[in-house]
C-alpha cells in the first residue's frame, strides 16, 4: 500500500528523531520529488544537511520552506541561522528585519542578532590584524548596530578609530564600552591611551588608575600610568609605577626601558644602565635601548662603550638620526679626529641639518682648524635676537604670576642637571604639564617665534630654509640662587632655543648674571679669539631667541633674590 505525503513525512520525522538519518533523508527527498516546495520536507531536510555541516546545501531548502509558509516561526530562525553560519551577513540582516515585521519572536531573533553581531566582531578582529582598518571599522560598527550593548565591539571599534587617528570618535566608543560594562579594565586603559594622545594628562591618569582598581595585576596600565607621571614631571611616582609593572610582569621590556629613562633623568645613571641592559637581555634587537644606553654611558664618561652602543643602534636601524648625531658627539669628545670627520662627512653628504651637527661643525673648526659646510647655520651669532617683552605684553600678569604660581604649587619634580650649580630645573615639558594654565605664555612665545622667522625669512641658512612646517614647544623652568650658574651647553633637540627672563636680580658686579652665546666651548679653541661670543645683558622681561646650535651659559651672579628663567626649545614634529 502506497504511503501518503503526510504519512511519509511522519515516518521521516520519526527516523530523524531516532537518529536514522539516511532513512530520514530518503523519505524527505521522496516527498520533494513529488512536491518540490513542500515546506516541512524542505525545512527538515535543511536541518539534516546542517547537522552534516552542509550548510550551503541547506540554504535553498530553508528558503523554499520559508517562501512556501512564512507564518512558521522556526522556518525564519533556521534560515537566518544558516545564513549567519555561511557568513552571508547582509542577507541574514535583511531576513532578520523581515522576520521582525512578520511577527517572529523578538526574544528569539535577539539571540540570532547576537550571533550575527559576534560574527561581525570576529571578522573585524581578522581585518584589524591584517591592517584593513576601514573594513574592520565597518564590521565593528555593524556588530554594535545589531547588538548595541556589545561592549567588546565598542572597545575594538575604539582601537580601530584610534589607529585611524579619529581620536574623539575613539573616545566615544571606549566610553560606550565602559557604560555597558563598568568593570571593563581594558576599555578604561584604552580610554587613558586616548586622553594621553590628546594631551589630557589628568584624565589619562584617572582612567589608568581606574583600570588598575578594576584589575590590580594590570601591568600595561601601570606602565602607561608611569608614562603620564613622567610627562607630568612626577618622577618618583613614575618610577614606582614602572617598578610595579615589572614586578607583575618581569619580562615586560617596555617597562624596563621606561624605568631607565626616568632613572636617567633623575641622574641615577648606574641604575638606569641596569634597566637598559635588562631590556636588551629581553629584547636584544632594540635600537632605542642601545641608543639610550649609549647616552647613559656617555654621561658617565665611558666614551668607548657609548660609541659601541650608538654603533649597534645604527646597525639595527641605519637611519637612526639621533644615534648618528650622538655618535658624532661621542667621537668629538673622545678626540678621535679621523673617525669624527668620517662621521661628519657622512652626515653632510646625507644633507642632515640639526643643532647637534651644526654645533659640532663649528666646534671642530675651532679645535682642528678644518672648515666644513655647516648645513644648519654657518654664522649663528647673526641670528641672536633680544626682545623686551615688557613693551608688548602685560609681563607681570601673563608670565610672572603664572610661573610663580607653578613653582609655588611644587607639583613638578626637579630633574638632575649636572651643568646647573646652586639651582634646580623642572622635569618634563612644562607646556604639557600646565597646558591650559600656560596658554597665554605659549601663544606669546609662538607669536615671537613667528616674528623671528619672518625677520630672517630671506636668509640662506639651513635652519631658516628648512624651517619645520609644524613644531612643538618644550619648556622648563630654571631657578637659581645667589652664586648660581649654568655652564656651557646647547639644547640638542632645539631647532631654535629661547629664554624668557621671569626675574633677574640687579647686578652687583659687572657682567654677573648675563647670558653668553658663543660658537663653542673655551676649551674647543686653540686661540680663544676665534671662539666668537655675544654677552647679553638680560633683565626681567627679556626674551632671547637663537639657533639651537649656539653654545650658551650664564655668568655666575650674586644677589638676594632668586633668578627665574623659562627656557624652551622649538622641536620639529
Amino acid at each position: 500500500m502506497e504511503l501518503t505525503i503526510a504519512q511519509t513525512l511522519q515516518q521521516g520525522v520519526a527516523s530523524h528523531t531516532e537518529g536514522r538519518f539516511q532513512e530520514a533523508e530518503h523519505l524527505y527527498r521522496t516527498i520533494l520529488e513529488s512536491q518540490p516546495l513542500h515546506p516541512d520536507a524542505n525545512h527538515n531536510l535543511g536541518v539534516l544537511e546542517v547537522s552534516f555541516n552542509k550548510v550551503i546545501e541547506a540554504l535553498p531548502l530553508f528558503k523554499n520552506a520559508l517562501e512556501a509558509n512564512p507564518k512558521i516561526e522556526q522556518f525564519w530562525l533556521s534560515y537566518i541561522d544558516a545564513l549567519i553560519k555561511e557568513k552571508q551577513f547582509d542577507n541574514a540582516k535583511q531576513t532578520l528585519e523581515q522576520g521582525k515585521k512578520q511577527g517572529v519572536s523578538r526574544e528569539k531573533l535577539y539571540v540570532l542578532e547576537s550571533q550575527l553581531a559576534i560574527r561581525h566582531y570576529n571578522l573585524g578582529i581578522k581585518q584589524q590584524e591584517q591592517g584593513r582598518l576601514d573594513e574592520a571599522e565597518a564590521s565593528y560598527t555593524e556588530a554594535v548596530t545589531l547588538k548595541f550593548d556589545f561592549a567588546e565591539a565598542h572597545n575594538n571599534l575604539g582601537i580601530t578609530l584610534q589607529e585611524l587617528n579619529r581620536l574623539e570618535e575613539a573616545e566615544a566608543s571606549y566610553t560606550q564600552a565602559i557604560a555597558f560594562k563598568p568593570d571593563y579594565a581594558e576599555a578604561q586603559s584604552n580610554l587613558g591611551n586616548i586622553f594621553k594622545e590628546m594631551g589630557f594628562l589628568d584624565k589619562a591618569e584617572a582612567s589608568y588608575s581606574q583600570a588598575i582598581a578594576l584589575k590590580p595585576n594590570y601591568a600595561e596600565a601601570y606602565n602607561n600610568l608611569g608614562i603620564i607621571f613622567k610627562q607630568q614631571g612626577r618622577l618618583d611616582k613614575a618610577e614606582a609605577s614602572y617598578r610595579q609593572a615589572i614586578m607583575i610582569k618581569p619580562q615586560y621590556f617596555e617597562a624596563h626601558f621606561n624605568l631607565g629613562i626616568t632613572l636617567q633623568e633623575q641622574g641615577r645613571l648606574d641604575v638606569a644602565e641596569k634597566s637598559y641592559r635588562q631590556m636588551l637581555a629581553l629584547n636584544p634587537d632594540n635600537a632605542d635601548a642601545y641608543y639610550n644606553l649609549g647616552i647613559t654611558l656617555q654621561e658617565q664618561g665611558r666614551l668607548d662603550e657609548a660609541e659601541a652602543s650608538y654603533t649597534q643602534a645604527i646597525v639595527l636601524k641605519p637611519d637612526f638620526s639621533k644615534a648618528h648625531d650622538n655618535l658624532l658627539k661621542c667621537l668629538y669628545l673622545d678626540d678621535k679626529r679621523a673617525l669624527f670627520f668620517d662621521q661628519l662627512d657622512y652626515l653632510i653628504n646625507q644633507n642632515k641639518a640639526n643643532a647637534v651637527i651644526g654645533s659640532l661643525t663649528s666646534r671642530s673648526e675651532l679645535k682642528y682648524g678644518l672648515k666644513k659646510p655647516n648645513l644648519f647655520c654657518r654664522e649663528p651669532l647673526k641670528y641672536v635676537l633680544h626682545v623686551d617683552l615688557n613693551t608688548q605684553y602685560n609681563f607681570e600678569e601673563t608670565f610672572v604670576e603664572k610661573v610663580r604660581s607653578i613653582l609655588n604649587k611644587n607639583k613638578i619634580s626637579n630633574r638632575k642637571q649636572p651643568l646647573l650649580f646652586n639651582g634646580y630645573q623642572t622635569s618634563g615639558n612644562l607646556f604639557d604639564i600646565e597646558n591650559s594654565f600656560t596658554e597665554k605664555i605659549q601663544k606669546a612665545i609662538r607669536l615671537e617665534i613667528e616674528k623671528y622667522r619672518i625677520n630672517f625669512k630671506n636668509s640662506k641658512e639651513g635652519f631658516i630654509k628648512k624651517w619645520p612646517n609644524e613644531y612643538d614647544l618644550y619648556g622648563w623652568l630654571i631657578n637659581m640662587k645667589s652664586g648660581g650658574e649654568l655652564q656651557p651647553h646647547i639644547h640638542e633637540q632645539g631647532w631654535i632655543s629661547g629664554s624668557v627672563y621671569i626675574n633677574v636680580p640687579s647686578n652687583l658686579k659687572a657682567d654677573s648674571g648675563k647670558l653668553v652665546v658663543s660658537l663653542g666651548l673655551e676649551k674647543d679653541a686653540t686661540d680663544n679669539r676665534t671662539n666668537k661670543k655675544i654677552i647679553i645683558n638680560v633683565v626681567t622681561g627679556s626674551l632671547v631667541l637663537f639657533p639651537g646650535s649656539l653654545t650658551h651659559y650664564t655668568i655666575p651672579f650674586e644677589a638676594e633674590e632668586e633668578r627665574i628663567v623659562l627656557a624652551f626649545d622649538v622641536i620639529e614634529k
